[in-house]
């Protein structure tokens, strides 16, 4: 019986130890990780609206007017150029395959689509993964939001189709709800 103890005592030491170690590195980096998550967001927004010089969160107000009508939309930053907006970048999390898909969609002020962009999901690697490659996100670019976007299998693509990934369609298409998320979003806080 003092065996049973001795070693319950010593686990529960050990796990005491490992819990105080782990929150001491998580006090440790927490900024850092912040910092660096910050960083990606920023890449990601300049990368899905290439001319704009700086990005500043639209106001509460308009933000709160949004998540209303679609809590999908989770983040939305004006564009600028010198002090004019030329259009926003706005952040959707629709459901893919493997749960929540992060999509960065950048819209011109002339209703284009400027750029998408994938951050975190949890979809196959080397099927839904594949909405990160070029050969898939750059099919949105230039496209109008005067139509809602839609997503094909096979044939050549129209105006408002977007080519699914083979074997991934419910990918494309968490994808493709990303991103008319983000263009009801557009519509609402740029008065489209």
């Amino acid at each position: 019986m003092k065996e049973i103890v001795k070693l319950g005592l010593i686990l529960l030491l050990i796990c005491a130890v490992s819990a105080l170690a782990l929150s001491f590195t998580y006090d440790l980096t927490k900024d850092q990780i912040l910092a660096q998550r910050e960083a990606a967001n920023n890449k990601a927004r300049k990368n899905v609206l290439p001319d704009a010089e700086n990005f500043k969160p639209v106001s509460e107000e308009k933000f709160k007017e949004v998540v209303s009508q679609n809590d999908k939309v989770v983040e939305i930053y004006a564009g600028y150029k010198g002090e004019e907006i030329i259009g926003y970048a706005i952040k959707t999390l629709p459901s893919g395959y493997g749960g929540a898909v992060e999509v960065m969609t950048g819209i011109g002020m002339d209703g284009k689509i400027k750029g998408v962009r994938i951050g975190n999901h949890q979809e196959t690697p080397g099927l839904g993964a594949n909405a990160t490659l070029p050969s898939f996100y750059t099919q949105y670019e230039g496209k109008s939001i005067e139509k809602e976007l839609k997503v094909t299998k096979s044939g050549q693509p129209k105006d408002n189709e977007i080519q699914a990934i083979s074997g991934a369609t419910i990918t494309s298409r968490a994808v493709t709800s990303g991103v008319n998320y983000a263009v009801e979003a557009f519509k609402l806080v740029a008065g489209k």
